[in-house]
């Protein structure tokens, strides 16, 4: 990796190595800390989780645990994948702290609004599920089956499904961080992403199909925000200098 300090360009592999190791020890201790301060208020954040379904449950309707150990288990992940997500700056700060003297200075200068920009996109599109996504999907399902059906959905199956979403919208809102970054290295040109959009177009409803439960409702939820942020990517990435794409290429 490229550096402006000759110290880290020496700097043996052991020693890396070692920062490596500290850093992801720190980085365990911070996620488990979190865990604990979570632990004892799991059964509330599960329910705060289920909030929107819970609301269309039709009055005979009730939240179910059909294993004999979901009921522990299940807000037990849950405060798990919370923690780790609550974690996520500081996981970064840790990231950038050992990639960051391997960068020049210009480099620096980008990666960081970058870093930023990822992490409040993926927040975006957590926070764009549970207010949005959950209570359209959840009002979809619980209004289409027959009248003697008692809705019971089992809490597994419910969490499973709701983080299914929250990883699926959080990868995609970093669709315009991914095209801004693919431009600004010479990997592709803004005139070759436009010239393909129909193909984006199509592959957005394809990651919809394969990564959200195989209804329409889901698939176009999530396929129409990727075709946004897309044309959002697109949009930054029209205001690169021409000569800082063509200087990218050129040390590629």
């Amino acid at each position: 990796m490229k550096s402006e300090n000759p110290e880290d360009s020496t700097m043996p592999l052991v020693a890396h190595l070692k920062e490596l190791r500290d850093r992801m020890m720190r980085s365990i201790a911070v996620v488990f800390v979190v865990f604990i301060g979570l632990y004892f208020l799991a059964g509330d954040l599960y329910m705060i989780l289920v909030k929107p379904l819970e609301v269309l449950l039709p009055e005979s309707g009730q939240l179910i645990a059909t294993g004999v150990t979901s009921p522990f288990f299940v807000p037990l992940k849950l405060t798990i994948v919370l923690a780790v997500f609550i974690s996520v700056p500081y996981l970064l700060h840790q990231i950038w702290g050992f990639i960051a003297p391997a960068l020049y200075k210009h480099e620096r200068r980008v990666a960081v609004p970058l870093f930023i920009s990822s992490v409040l996109l993926f927040y975006a599109g957590v926070s764009f599920v549970y207010f949005v996504v959950l209570p359209l999907v959840f009002g979809f399902f619980t209004s289409v089956g027959p009248e003697n059906i008692n809705l019971m959905p089992d809490i597994g199956n419910v969490l499973d499904f709701c983080l299914k979403l929250f990883f699926a919208f959080g990868i995609a809102f970093e669709i315009p961080i991914a095209t801004f970054l693919l431009v600004r290295a010479g990997i592709v040109s803004v005139d070759s992403l436009s010239a393909k959009r129909p193909y984006i177009f199509v592959s957005c409803f394809v990651f919809g199909m394969l990564v959200t439960p195989p209804d329409v409702i889901s698939q176009t939820i999530l396929a129409v925000p990727m075709w946004l942020l897309f044309e959002l990517g697109l949009a930054f990435a029209r205001l690169i200098p021409k000569a800082k794409i063509e200087e990218a290429a050129e040390l590629d």
